[in-house]
């Protein structure tokens, strides 16, 4: 009826349908396991002996499939969305073209472009998010070298720029070369708030206050500093920044509000029963949020606004499932959250290519302005750099908690295209004295890691090929600029430069091509989860605690602990939509970075 029409081009009813038949091939087509490939003898998983694992988040992510219950743990092996024959890295160009030309050329900021539909709080929670699902570690000793080409500003002050390869596979058999390589994840790969928590016994005991099932914190409300590298102690603290900082307290807080609650509806409880019935409560709020919240935040069409809700309650949406209960155990009608789990065609665990296009960097400004919420007055203004690593404490110690909120949600974050990438980062300097271009470490990762290129990568997941540069861009200067540093090479076009460069669909924030991965893991990440499939029940969250997370939100989450801020939240119905401005701060503002202190920033 509709041929090859978009299917963001659709009436909203058959892009649904589009959406829907897309998800379930992907789901057959494009889930690859690669914990079947050989493991050394010694590194067998073994089983926990704790007793409570049927009704617990295990620390270590263990347990979740009982018939599995190593699957989706720390330093599980990553999938992936591709077949494994396609994930042999390319040695002879993994440095072809050159990842720092391409950073320079095509990804440079040459002037702040914002997401206007969006507040700054959702840059940081993607990052928030992030954190809870992969991590690839520490690198390797072994390092890769990116070539300098004459005129490049790093020549003169920091040559040579290498980094380290990316760890190996610890599990594999030592000397298999003809098999897919491996990497594994160091934090557990379920949606289990790790990020906060830990993806360890020692780090989760650690962070407990041991009183009441409650995390630590100390009475300024802030955490406490990790002596080791000056920046919070919590579950995962690498890449810090002071936008981090506010969501791990706001979150912690939150943990303990839950034990607050739970004691006075459980008084008989211990710490570990009130420790763990939060942890479940809080980390199914957080993926609520991200799923009916900042997806529609982000992904601004209507299809998607329904569908998004649809991953949570259903077609039938909140209030029929809230009335009735499930009708069936569909997916379609009663949603995800509460049906029987399914791993469909292969082990769960996050993948390569979800990793890859999750690298949204240019959300981040490379300016930041905090305002006070009591009349709107600018407080201070710091770059990137002054508002991460160790010095994100000093900012935090000279702002308050509620100015940062505020401040957030009347930014915007960058918008995902090409030449947007933050300036800062270009020469990220890092607390242990490392300096180098995280756009070109970027495009290298993706190389070492065997995520197809764009071309190559569009076919596997089920879209078209493109036959020109002009078919990724409709921007004419970006095509002349694809084709030069490409070498007219239509198929060496790297993945995240692909989809920065492409036109996404009205509304989006993103490419339709990230967008592809997206549709199958989002679900995926739920589906696989027996905390939110068959166990999402009174039995083991409470029936408080599936009533606290169907009628909370973000906005709840922030008035309820930064009650403060209400007034800039009057007529907002997404936390990560612009909020509503205060005082003398009340007329339009923008964080505008300039060209050329952009390009001094580069030399």
């Amino acid at each position: 009826m509709f041929g090859k029409k978009s299917w963001h081009k659709l009436p909203i009813f058959f892009g649904l349908l589009k959406l829907i038949k897309f998800r379930d091939r992907m789901r057959q087509k494009n889930i690859y396991d690669t914990s079947q490939l050989p493991i050394q003898d010694d590194a067998s998983f073994v089983q926990s002996s704790d007793e409570n694992f049927l009704k617990i988040r295990m620390a270590d992510g263990s347990n979740n499939d009982l018939n599995n219950p190593a699957m989706g743990k720390t330093d599980a092996r990553f999938g992936r969305n591709v077949p494994l024959k396609y994930t042999h890295p390319d040695e002879q160009n993994l440095l072809n073209p050159n990842p720092r030309q391409i950073s320079r050329m095509l990804m440079t900021r040459d002037e702040f472009v914002p997401a206007t539909t969006l507040n700054l709080l959702a840059g940081a929670w993607i990052q928030f998010q992030t954190h809870d699902w992969f991590a690839h570690g520490k690198n390797s000793d072994e390092m890769l070298e990116i070539p300098l080409e004459e005129g490049d500003p790093w020549l003169q002050e920091h040559r040579p720029m290498a980094v380290g390869k990316t760890l190996a596979d610890e599990t594999r058999v030592e000397g298999d070369t003809q098999n897919a390589p491996t990497y594994q994840n160091k934090v557990t790969h379920w949606w289990d708030a790790s990020q906060i928590y830990g993806s360890d016994a020692e780090t989760v005991d650690r962070l407990r206050s041991h009183v009441d099932g409650k995390l630590a914190i100390g009475e300024d409300g802030l955490l406490s500093v990790d002596p080791e590298t000056g920046v919070d102690a919590t579950g995962f603290n690498d890449n810090w920044w002071v936008g981090l900082s506010m969501l791990h307290v706001l979150f912690v807080k939150e943990h303990n509000f839950l034990c607050d609650c739970l004691k006075q509806r459980y008084p008989d409880w211990t710490d570990d029963k009130l420790f763990n019935h939060a942890r479940l409560i809080n980390a199914a709020l957080l993926a609520k949020i991200h799923t009916v919240e900042w997806t529609p935040a982000i992904l601004g069409h209507p299809a998607l606004q329904i569908a998004m809700r649809a991953n949570w309650w259903g077609m039938l949406d909140r209030e029929m499932k809230r009335i009735w209960g499930r009708f069936g155990d569909g997916e379609l009608l009663s949603g995800i959250v509460g049906s029987p789990t399914d791993h469909h065609a292969a082990t769960y665990a996050i993948t390569e290519e979800f990793v890859a296009v999750y690298r949204m960097h240019p959300l981040m400004p490379d300016v930041f302005e905090f305002h006070s919420l009591k009349d709107g007055e600018l407080l201070l203004s710091k770059d990137l750099f002054e508002v991460s690593g160790n010095r994100t404490r000093g900012v935090l110690e000279e702002v308050s908690m509620p100015d940062l909120f505020y401040s957030f949600g009347i930014s915007h974050p960058g918008a995902i295209t090409l030449h947007n990438y933050p300036c800062l980062l270009q020469k990220l300097v890092r607390d242990n004295g490392e300096v180098f271009d995280l756009a070109a470490v970027d495009i290298l990762r993706d190389r070492e890691r065997g995520v197809p290129r764009y071309n190559t990568f569009r076919e596997l997941i089920g879209r078209d090929r493109v036959k020109s540069f002009e078919e990724i861009t409709t921007n004419p200067q970006w095509a002349k600029e694809l084709r030069e540093v490409y070498n007219n090479n239509l198929e060496a076009v790297d993945l995240m430069v692909g989809m920065f460069a492409e036109n996404p669909p009205t509304g989006f924030g993103f490419s339709d091509t990230a967008f592809r991965i997206f549709i199958l893991m989002a679900s995926r990440r739920l589906k696989s989860d027996r905390f939110f499939t068959k166990d999402y029940t009174a039995e083991v969250y409470t029936q408080f605690g599936l009533d606290w997370i169907d009628e909370n939100n973000m906005l709840a989450v922030l008035k309820r602990h930064y009650p403060e801020i209400s007034p800039a939240l009057v007529g907002v119905e997404n936390g990560f939509a612009p909020w509503r401005r205060v005082g003398r701060s009340s007329r339009l503002h923008s964080v505008i970075s300039n060209p050329s202190n952009c390009l001094l920033r580069l030399m």
